[in-house]
């Protein structure tokens, strides 16, 4: 039987209605938020390429981590930048740096209230720009970088992270850095493995967010756009390795990613709404091309619809505010 016995429409008639039949809906706790703190400012700096973001000083960080708490965020993300960079990214491993330093200070205002994650990798922390080091032909050496991860997660743990997210897209880094946390009595510090992370060219507003020193692409390391099922394979290699969560990034041009391993993880996913999604969307709004509240709310439902658990989002405050007025 078919039309007029199935009219579709009737369930779409009112707003009480709509809501009635949601499939999918957005939670303040399903929404992680992406911070950058750089080292030496006293006020937060507005990056131009991402109106509303900043880089923040200790002091905004702290005020910012508090309010994500209050608004019942899931978590919070830490990015590092620091005031001086070397070939192998040293100040990723100074307890007192900014980033370790930033953990500390985070978990300092909100306890466990608030989910704190740190960025384990060494784009920020490089005078090259690259996620690890170089070896003498100018390629980043896997294996050489692997170790140096394993120190940034013991680093990191000991400040105080509860949740580390190796980016770094290194063959065997969630392996490493377990055994790392494992060895040093950090069996209880979660790994959000940034597993099928591609080489993207939405990333531009992030590379001024971090002063990135990049010459050249990431595409020896990154995944390749084109390939779909080697997503798989990376997430199948970093669960038996022990990863607690996993992470499709970007999220809006890789909905089918995000699809594919919501349909086969046997942990949590997690989706990295990015920099220059963010940026898109920001950009047209304050053109009047689109409704901006709508957008944004569209765009992050359309990343839970795909399957995704958790989204990272630089909206994550606002959108919070918008669901708690109703």
């Amino acid at each position: 039987m078919s039309f007029p016995h199935h009219r579709p429409r009737r369930l779409r008639q009112t707003p009480a209605l709509r809501r009635l039949v949601a499939e999918t809906r957005l939670h303040p706790a399903e929404l992680i938020l992406p911070a950058f703190i750089r080292e030496g400012l006293s006020e937060p700096a507005p990056l131009q390429s991402m109106p509303g973001v900043v880089q923040h000083s200790t002091e905004s960080l702290k005020r910012a981590a508090v309010e994500a708490a209050e608004l019942g965020l899931g978590g919070i993300m830490l990015f590092g930048v620091p005031a001086m960079r070397d070939a192998v990214g040293s100040a990723s491993l100074d307890p007192d740096g900014v980033l370790n330093a930033a953990i500390r200070d985070v978990r300092a205002e909100v306890g466990d209230s608030l989910v704190v994650m740190s960025d384990v990798c060494l784009d920020e922390f490089t005078d090259h720009g690259h996620c690890g080091v170089l070896d003498a032909e100018g390629r980043v050496d896997n294996d050489a970088t692997l170790e140096i991860y394993a120190q940034m997660a013991i680093a990191q743990a000991a400040a105080g992270a509860h949740v580390l997210g190796p980016s770094g897209m290194m063959d065997g880094q969630v392996a490493v850095i377990r055994q790392a946390l494992d060895a040093a009595g950090h069996q209880d510090v979660s790994v959000l493995a940034y597993a099928a992370k591609y080489a993207s060219a939405f990333y531009g507003p992030f590379r001024e967010a971090v002063d990135s020193q990049l010459k050249g692409d990431r595409r020896t390391y990154q995944m390749d756009a084109a390939n779909r099922r080697e997503a798989i394979l990376e997430v199948q290699l970093d669960l038996e390795e022990g990863a607690d969560m996993v992470m499709v990034k970007p999220a809006m041009s890789y909905l089918d990613i995000v699809a594919d391993i919501a349909a086969m993880s046997t942990v949590p996913v997690a989706a990295y709404q990015i920099s220059g999604e963010y940026a898109m969307i920001e950009a047209a709004a304050s053109n009047g091309w689109i409704d901006r509240k709508a957008a944004i709310l569209e765009s992050v439902l359309g990343i839970r619809r795909a399957g995704a658990n958790v989204v990272l989002t630089y909206w994550a405050p606002e959108i919070a505010r918008w669901l708690r007025e109703g």
